[in-house]
């Protein structure tokens, strides 16, 4: 118990740090870095909760596929963050107002949870039978068994958005040397090889 304190404070300290210093940051790719730092450190606290699969989301998704997009498009991208940064306080009302209602959120759930502990044990407790199976088996077999058509039919429009971004965002621009795989197989000699006569003293 003592260890898993420590590993939680520590995660829990970082975790903070790293999320104020998204916003704190000077350097946008600083920001995205701390937002790495971030994700780590929250899969480390569901690893905590015994949450492995949310963690292996985090770590994979969010980290492997999300940040190092952020990362990416912010170093490649010529952007004037000077430029961006002087319309920051017309914003600021709006961003005062969802900070507080997110943390009279948060109050609220901590009030509940101090004024009536017993609501604790309203959670939902684990199926009998899957009880000693881990998180991420007892995910496959709902979501292969009861929701397989559901999933499936998510991951074909999930396709199918992919597609349209890439038909959306295909230009075809003049000028430009493309391969045509047919007209290469059907070549024939007679198309690529002419036969000269050159005479002496004469050039092609």
């Amino acid at each position: 118990m003592i260890l898993q304190a420590i590993a939680f404070y520590v995660f829990s300290t970082v975790l903070v740090g790293a999320a104020f210093m998204v916003i704190a940051a000077r350097n946008p790719v600083h920001s995205v870095l701390f937002l790495i730092l971030a994700f780590f450190s929250a899969a480390g606290l569901f690893v905590l909760l015994g949450a492995e699969f949310i963690a292996m989301i985090l770590v994979v998704v969010y980290v492997g596929a999300v940040a190092v997009l952020f990362l990416f498009v912010v170093m490649m991208l010529d952007i004037d963050f000077v430029e961006l940064r002087r319309g920051f306080l017309q914003y600021l009302p709006t961003g005062v107002v969802i900070g507080l209602i997110i943390l009279g959120e948060l109050l609220l759930v901590a009030g509940i949870a101090i004024v009536t502990p017993e609501t604790a044990g309203l959670a939902a407790h684990p199926i009998p039978s899957v009880a000693t199976r881990t998180n991420t088996g007892a995910l496959g077999d709902i979501l292969y068994t009861n929701y397989i058509f559901l999933f499936q039919a998510a991951g074909i429009i999930l396709l199918i958005a992919m597609i349209g971004a890439i038909v959306l965002t295909l230009r075809s621009r003049e000028g430009v040397k493309k391969q045509n795989i047919s007209d290469q197989v059907n070549r024939r000699r007679e198309d690529g090889v002419e036969k000269v006569t050159v005479r002496p003293g004469q050039g092609i």
